[in-house]
């Protein structure tokens, strides 16, 4: 879904206006003289307001809690990285259909907000607080454990539970399986499944394993990550429409 970028301008403007620091008017008949600011809106405005814009920067600056400097939030105000952080991101909104015709980028963009939910709600946290190659192996954490969920297997996990799972052979007693589509006995079937099977392997044998493994410091780059992430999404999202299929049934449940 792509961004109301009209709805999110006018939330950032409006947050944006009730953190603007101003000095309070001298009451009638009475000179104060200071150096103190305070801000237009009160504390409940801006916390309500703040609630949505950080859900807008997390979709527009998906890194501006680390990317953004916050020293200013204990010298001037607490909410002095979030104003700096809207700014940027109204600006980017504004500008981002001319930016991007004017550097010729009319690609498509990808948004970690957008990913399966197994996905995004896995790596969310730790994501948004730049570690990379540690939000990709908590996805992948959670797509296993959905699969386990929807199947009711706890004796496998990983490679050998999508290798079970979208197995083509008949469920068994204990070993559902799942089917992305009906067993016509055809060809189809067969690569479908075989295809699955084999994408799952590679996406816990070839990205989350080596990024528990890691022990170099250097971060994963956040659009490497973003790729690795857009895999598993891929693969929950074939779990998530997949049909269980028991061995004790003869119509397949949901």
């Amino acid at each position: 879904m792509e961004i109301d970028i009209t709805w999110a301008r006018e939330e950032l403007a409006n947050f944006l206006n009730l953190t603007d620091l101003y000095r309070r008017p001298s009451p009638p008949g009475i000179v104060v003289v200071t150096s103190q600011r305070s801000n237009r809106g009160s504390q409940e405005e801006i916390i309500a307001s703040a609630h949505v814009v950080e859900q807008i920067l997390d979709r527009v600056l998906p890194e501006w809690r680390t990317s953004v400097d916050k020293t200013g939030n204990t010298r001037i105000n607490r909410w002095s990285q979030h104003r700096e952080a809207a700014q940027r991101a109204d600006a980017a909104l504004a500008r981002d259909a001319e930016v991007r015709e004017r550097l010729g980028d009319n690609a498509p963009r990808l948004s970690a907000g957008t990913m399966h939910p197994w996905v995004w709600n896995g790596a969310r946290a730790l994501w948004q607080s730049g570690h990379f190659r540690e939000a990709v192996t908590a996805a992948a954490r959670q797509v296993n454990a959905e699969t386990q969920n929807k199947v009711g297997r706890r004796d496998l996990s990983e490679t050998k539970l999508f290798q079970n799972a979208f197995s083509q052979s008949p469920a068994k007693e204990n070993e559902p399986r799942l089917r992305l589509m009906e067993d016509d006995g055809g060809d189809t079937f067969r690569s479908v499944h075989r295809g699955a099977m084999a994408f799952a392997e590679g996406c816990y044998a070839g990205i989350r394993n080596p990024n528990s493994h890691e022990v170099s410091p250097a971060e994963l780059p956040e659009h490497e990550a973003l790729e690795q992430l857009a895999a598993f999404s891929v693969l929950a999202r074939w779990v998530d429409t997949a049909t269980v299929v028991h061995a004790a049934t003869t119509q397949p449940s949901a």
